[in-house]
């Protein structure tokens, strides 16, 4: 069995396509699995990192407010067509999956007109419109919220759930483990910042405008700037003395950070609701304005609409979105109220369930 996964961008687009193939090794481990990503993105890096092969296209993005920059990005798309096709007859998949990001687009276009069969893997409530136009020559789109057939054909539409790294688990053992590891006070509360792999500027500039009311000894923060502003956050933070906040770069062992956090403040993306709706944990959602059709807003309003997260606009954040934290994380009832309505979100098998569509495909054509 030959599958392509292709994709990329950003960790909510690759950690879900390591899931898929982790996940079809376990059930078929002589499945012989190629990636297909962008050319200097880091799926290049981190594909590679977990044992797997990836070929890179040089697809771009489109760039809305300059239009006269896209004549290069339209020359990258027809080249990354010719190598999508020489790819796909060289590699001959039985199927090709597409998580989403720039890659997946001629990827799946190619393999659909070769006719080999397709699957899309929705993450978000509101679908990009590359995902729409691939959508009528899919094989199957698996989603992650209901009411998708507005967008996709009903009949090819399976809710699946994200999938999410295999190790977001939270254990009284992990919990304990994560206090010694990143230095954290177990007797404090502790909230819990990141805004994904590449960081966030609006939640480090809030944090970074609340310092000087973050001492009162309660409640301890746990921060994940992103590799652009750590190092400006690192001299402001500098500037106030003893402060409980304890700022990473990144964190590479998130699923201790999730174990440890009493509240978590983020983004909207998709893959990162789904990992903290398998957590369980209390959820802030501050959505990106700057994405394709506003869908962080939509996915967050999924969550908000049923109590299972609070919301806090991105122009509203630096004087909000502290102090609403501060004040829910000693309110023991909300956070237990949060906490249940968040985990009817998780979907701890999706991964399975993808392959399992995979495999019903291959076996009809074996």
């Amino acid at each position: 069995m030959k599958i392509i996964i292709s994709g990329g961008g950003t960790g909510g687009h690759i950690y879900p396509a390591l899931s898929i193939a982790e996940a079809l090794h376990r059930q078929r481990p002589d499945a012989e699995i190629l990636f297909v990503g962008a050319l200097g993105r880091m799926e290049m890096e981190k594909i590679p990192q977990a044992g797997y092969h990836i070929t890179g296209l040089p697809v771009t993005g489109f760039d809305r407010r300059n239009p006269v920059k896209n004549i290069g990005t339209v020359i990258n798309l027809l080249q990354s067509l010719r190598l999508a096709r020489r790819t796909i007859k060289q590699f001959r998949p039985d199927v090709v999956v597409g998580v989403g990001g720039y890659a997946s687009g001629p990827t799946l276009k190619t393999a659909a007109r070769m006719n080999i069969p397709t699957i899309i893997q929705e993450q978000n409530s509101y679908p990009g419109i590359t995902n729409k136009l691939l959508a009528a020559r899919a094989t199957k789109i698996c989603v992650a919220y209901s009411g998708m057939e507005k967008y996709f054909p009903a009949d090819k539409i399976i809710i699946t759930g994200n999938p999410v790294r295999q190790n977001i688990t939270c254990t009284p053992e992990k919990r304990h483990e994560g206090y010694k590891h990143f230095g954290l006070d177990p007797d404090m509360k502790t909230i819990l910042i990141t805004g994904g792999s590449l960081g966030a500027k609006t939640l480090n500039d809030s944090i970074l405008h609340a310092l000087p009311a973050l001492n009162d000894g309660s409640v301890q923060f746990l921060w994940q700037s992103g590799k652009t502003n750590y190092h400006q956050s690192l001299q402001q933070l500098e500037q106030h003395n003893n402060l409980p906040i304890h700022l990473l770069e990144y964190i590479n062992r998130i699923d201790l950070a999730y174990s440890v956090a009493d509240l978590i403040i983020s983004r909207a993306g998709a893959v990162t609701i789904s990992e903290i709706s398998l957590t369980g944990k209390p959820l802030i959602l501050v959505p990106s304005p700057n994405v394709a059709e506003d869908h962080q807003t939509k996915n967050a309003l999924a969550l908000v609409s049923h109590n299972a997260a609070l919301l806090v606009p991105d122009p509203d954040a630096l004087r909000d979105l502290i102090p609403l934290a501060l004040q829910t994380v000693h309110n023991e009832d909300r956070l237990k109220e949060l906490s249940a309505n968040i985990s009817q979100f998780s979907h701890p098998a999706a991964a399975d369930r993808i392959v399992d569509e995979i495999l019903k495909i291959t076996d009809r054509k074996q």
